[in-house]
């Protein structure tokens, strides 16, 4: 089955910073766009406004969808979702499920078996790009699931990311996602650290990003979050919380296959200080003021 030319009716739940950019893009092709959120806010007005069809309960919006692709916080939240009574599993009808949350990989693979026994089609495709990904439909998307699923809602994602693969099978994109974040973890710790050292030696951080920028040390972390860094713009691209919670299933899983990881314990040890001085919400870049403010 193939939907590159038909119009489906999607549903979206969790419209935060990345899922509204993302939702945006589907409607914005010309599909029928169902949505539902803890909450109504700017992200879901907008939505509205351009058509989307807001929904009251999660089990209604998965009863009137073709596809449904879930985009929120923790595991916890899409074990809720999937299992919860009158949610997802129970009223979805022979949909597409595409949970791009970051999450566990043994709860892809159980999404994944309930789905087939209600035949409907699972897929774990969590992404990396950040909010700038998001806006810009540029997401790199990590793709578990089976082939045939994969290759009917490609179109769909191809909305929304420009580098999308098949892994493998249920769970597999969850667990590239945490390969990702692995790199991220050590990336950020030495991107804060370099940047450190410039200052305390007296150079200037905007200068030196000039030379390493385009350097060996050169890549996404320190182009973007680097440059947020030194203006002192901790805004959210992605939330520390939500890091620090991906860092968690990576150390999880790793201890399971006998990987001892250290950077990513250290990272997580600095991230969860942050988050005990209140800036749990702010983005992964805040790791910085470990430095400055030492």
């Amino acid at each position: 089955m193939s939907i590159v030319n038909n119009k489906k009716r999607i549903g979206f739940i969790g419209l935060g910073i990345m899922g509204s950019s993302m939702a945006g893009h589907l409607i914005a092709a010309g599909h029928q766009l169902n949505i539902f959120n803890r909450s109504q806010n700017k992200g879901t007005q907008n939505l509205i406004e351009k058509g989307a069809k807001w929904f009251d309960s999660i089990g209604d919006l998965a009863a009137e969808s073709d596809v449904i692709i879930s985009m929120v916080g923790f595991p916890s939240d899409v074990e809720e979702i999937y299992f919860g009574t009158g949610k997802i599993l129970d009223n979805a009808k022979g949909a597409y499920l595409i949970d791009m949350t970051t999450s566990s990989p043994s709860l892809a693979e159980r999404i994944a078996v309930e789905a087939d026994k209600r035949g409907c089609h699972s897929l774990d495709a969590p992404v990396s790009g950040g909010d700038l990904g998001a806006r810009n439909a540029k997401l790199s998307i990590m793709v578990g699931g089976k082939k045939s699923d994969f290759e009917a809602v490609l179109p769909i994602l191809q909305l929304m990311g420009a580098n999308i693969v098949l892994q493998g099978g249920p769970g597999a994109g969850q667990h590239t996602k945490m390969c990702n974040q692995i790199v991220i973890a050590s990336t950020i710790i030495g991107v804060s650290e370099g940047i450190a050292y410039a200052k305390k030696v007296g150079l200037n951080p905007s200068v030196v990003m000039q030379s390493i920028g385009e350097g060996a040390a050169g890549g996404f972390q320190l182009k973007n979050l680097g440059i947020k860094m030194i203006d002192g713009d901790f805004s959210p691209g992605f939330y520390v919380e939500h890091f620090l919670k991906d860092l968690g299933i990576a150390l999880i899983e790793s201890k399971k296959s006998n990987l001892v990881l250290p950077g990513v314990s250290l990272a997580k040890v600095l991230y969860e200080d942050l988050v005990s001085k209140g800036y749990g919400r702010n983005g992964t870049q805040v790791l910085y003021k470990k430095y400055i403010e030492a």
